[in-house]
């Protein structure tokens, strides 16, 4: 049961935030570990202003339009961001056409199960990856996340990772795969291996995701392209430490 937080409380949107976590780890959503990797996030989440920076939304644009034209689109989901953003993660897919699969580092069943019902609950067709479904194994991956949907991550062109660890997505780079990361650390290997990085908090990103793909939705092929292949991925990156920098600096 969510405990009730005064909504003039200086970190209300914060405290909802763990509330919700709390909740999903109660639910066999969430895990011990992701409620520790949403405590990392959220410090770095302060160092950029738990705002929406001008570079995350650039990356934001040319991600809606890689994914877009992708031909086999996946939304590879954890506990954490179906928790967070199971509406957003479905509207999203339902916008571009991606399948949504479910991958996590600490696999079992039940916890599939449990994030599939919910992501359905949400309005979900259908799920890749639990269970039995996921067949197939991403090469030089020893974790639990080697295993994939062969109708879903396996075969996939563009990958949107939310809340990476960075084996895999280096793992899915080797694959010929394009990924798409949301990371609030610019200087995790997830940031740094990815085709394009989101430097933002899940919670902001994917709903402005959704706004951006029903805007992108109106225009021509050629327009997507120059968005999705006209980024800079790693200039992106030394903006958005500059962004933590000048902040930091500000500080003084």
């Amino acid at each position: 049961m969510l405990r009730n937080i005064p909504a003039n409380h200086p970190r209300v949107r914060s405290l909802q935030i763990r509330e919700h976590l709390v909740e999903g780890f109660r639910n066999d959503i969430v895990v011990e570990e992701g409620l520790i990797a949403h405590g990392r996030g959220e410090g770095f989440d302060y160092l950029i202003g738990e705002i929406t920076t001008k570079e995350a939304l650039e990356a934001m644009k040319s991600a809606v339009a890689l994914i877009m034209l992708a031909e086999r689109p996946v939304i590879s989901i954890n506990g954490n961001t179906a928790c967070l953003c199971a509406n957003e993660v479905v509207k999203l897919a339902e916008l571009t056409g991606a399948r949504i699969e479910v991958n996590l580092f600490y696999r079992k069943f039940e916890r599939e199960l449990a994030i599939e019902k919910l992501l359905k609950t949400s309005g979900a067709k259908k799920v890749y990856g639990v269970g039995s479904r996921a067949s197939e194994t991403i090469p030089e991956l020893m974790s639990e996340r080697r295993r994939v949907d062969p109708d879903g991550i396996y075969t996939a062109d563009v990958v949107l990772v939310p809340l990476e660890d960075g084996d895999r997505t280096e793992a899915l780079v080797k694959m010929g795969k394009k990924v798409v990361a949301i990371d609030l650390n610019p200087l995790s290997r997830t940031s740094q291996k990815a085709t394009i990085t989101i430097v933002d908090n899940v919670v902001r990103a994917m709903p402005k995701m959704v706004e951006l793909a029903n805007q992108f939705a109106r225009l021509q092929k050629s327009k997507l392209q120059e968005l999705a292949h006209g980024f800079d991925n790693s200039k992106n990156l030394q903006m958005s430490l500059q962004h933590i920098l000048r902040g930091l600096k500000s500080r003084d």
